[in-house]
């Protein structure tokens, strides 16, 4: 057994009043750091991950231990339509396993229709991701995540706020949900609940797991064939500086803040501003995406959002928070600027100029050949075999997808 550690993150559940979050925001900095690994781990000896080389065990709740059947359930209800107020979305539905568990929209839209201001996040590696929203720092357990889906109606997103009973009936009756529950949750008496619903998700997410890139390859197996010359001249760039495009897409998820299942802290990014906009005015950012400032109401919060990881990011167009840039070059210009430029509209401003800007995303000269070496190393961080992986796939007949 590992190290315990003491829950010292606030239930997500909780809202905090404006007055406290602003007297508060030096503890709430200091609880981030250790928030994801800040709840009890444990190691399931029964369960093999099959970890990729140069992956580290994922960190487990204790209540909520990894076993098969609870893993094989929460894909069931990952890809279950009736998990919807009108049975025509799932989580599948916006997390789709051949773009990287993303979609290819600019933002959400929900089952009622309803467009959300945000991306959907890719899954792959979710395991080890310190937090999970764009811009909410209080969500550090993937438990908690699916929370918001389920249940919310501003916007609505599957909806069953509403109907969540009539779930509970169908995973109480379904012969499938009557094999695997039981199974998944032994010894509870009555399994058919959302909270375990909740845990077989997260259980099932843990498993999304991408690390047979040909970066992968080339990178922990010693492959050397397995990355182009170009992606190899690419890895120099993004990982040195004055590019340090490492310093917010690290480890090997390549993305923001991760943990471990041996350690206490968080190691990388949790919020930042790239400077994606400038507006005029007293904020900087569209005010329908203001990111952490939402939930610090701190002027120097505005406009910093997760760094999201880039493993599959070839297959994942549109980019940025709010799908704002089609391309890859759409990306590149914009840090090669250190700030997207926006010349006119309702949105125009230099985002290099943005006052909440990381000192991270200084901009750089980037020569035409830098450019398709950066693309290229970012290709080579495309898993086929995870995109078309037939064990996390859709287990449901076609009748019931």
């Amino acid at each position: 057994m590992l190290k315990q550690f003491k829950s010292r993150r606030n239930p997500p559940s909780v809202n905090r009043p404006e007055s406290w979050m602003r007297k508060h925001r030096a503890i709430l900095a200091f609880a981030l750091l250790f928030a994801a690994s800040a709840f009890a781990f444990e190691s399931d000896g029964a369960f093999d991950w099959h970890l990729p080389q140069g992956f580290h065990a994922p960190p487990v709740p204790a209540d909520n231990p990894m076993l098969p059947a609870k893993v094989e359930l929460g894909r069931y209800l990952f890809y279950d339509l009736r998990m919807s107020v009108n049975g025509e979305g799932s989580c599948s539905t916006c997390h789709i396993q051949k773009y990287g568990f993303t979609n290819q929209l600019p933002v959400a839209i929900g089952v009622t229709g309803q467009a959300h201001p945000r991306r959907v996040m890719p899954l792959a590696n979710v395991a080890w991701f310190a937090v999970f929203n764009w811009a909410n720092p209080t969500v550090t357990q993937l438990e908690d995540q699916s929370v918001t889906p389920l249940f919310n109606d501003h916007p609505v997103e599957l909806g069953l706020h509403a109907q969540n009973d009539k779930f509970l009936q169908i995973v109480a009756t379904d012969p499938t949900y009557v094999r695997l529950f039981p199974q998944a949750f032994p010894g509870d008496a009555g399994p058919y609940t959302f909270v375990h619903i909740r845990k077989a998700l997260a259980a099932f997410e843990r498993t999304l797991i991408s690390g047979n890139s040909p970066y992968d390859r080339y990178r922990y197996r010693h492959e050397e064939n397995a990355l182009s010359d170009a992606a190899k001249r690419g890895e120099d760039i993004f990982f040195h500086q004055p590019y340090a495009c490492a310093r917010c897409h690290g480890g090997f998820t390549f993305g923001g803040a991760t943990i471990y299942q041996t350690t206490d802290s968080a190691h990388g990014s949790e919020f930042v501003s790239n400077g994606l906009y400038n507006l005029a005015g007293r904020f900087s950012y569209p005010a329908d995406n203001l990111g952490l400032y939402e939930f610090t109401h701190d002027l120097a919060d505005v406009g910093k959002f997760k760094p999201p990881s880039l493993r599959n990011v070839a297959v994942r167009a549109p980019y940025m928070h709010d799908g704002s840039l089609r391309r890859l070059d759409d990306v590149l210009d914009h840090y090669a600027h250190g700030g997207r430029m926006i010349a006119s509209g309702p949105n125009a401003g230099d985002g290099s100029k943005n006052p909440n800007k990381s000192q991270f995303v200084p901009g750089f000269p980037l020569s035409p050949q830098q450019r398709e070496d950066l693309k290229a190393l970012l290709e080579s961080l495309t898993d086929e075999e995870f995109l078309h992986n037939p064990n996390l796939a859709n287990p449901w007949p076609v009748k019931t997808r």
